[in-house]
């Protein structure tokens, strides 16, 4: 039986998700699989990594973000709360 990151390390290798993705397969809470996730990239193993697409705000474009494994509430620049989630797959 596999914990539940290594299933999420395993969906991730399979091609990029964000997390309501992860959660919806998984059956998680979207702020459990950003947990999950942010330990999952300190243990990928080998020659592999986890890569992160930025959240990115709708209406500005902005995407520089101080943490990029976390889903901001809302944008600094135009403050719009029309973000979109951070993706990640692993390489």
């Amino acid at each position: 039986m596999e914990t539940t990151r290594q299933r999420i390390a395993d969906t991730l290798r399979e091609g990029p998700a964000t997390a309501s993705d992860l959660g919806e397969t998984l059956s998680l809470p979207t702020h459990v699989v950003y947990d999950h996730v942010e330990h999952v990239s300190r243990s990928v193993d080998g020659d592999a990594e986890l890569l992160v697409a930025p959240p990115a705000c709708r209406d500005c474009g902005f995407d520089g973000f101080d943490d990029p494994i976390n889903e901001p509430s809302r944008c600094p620049e135009c403050k719009s709360e029309r973000i979109d989630e951070p993706a990640f797959v692993i390489r």
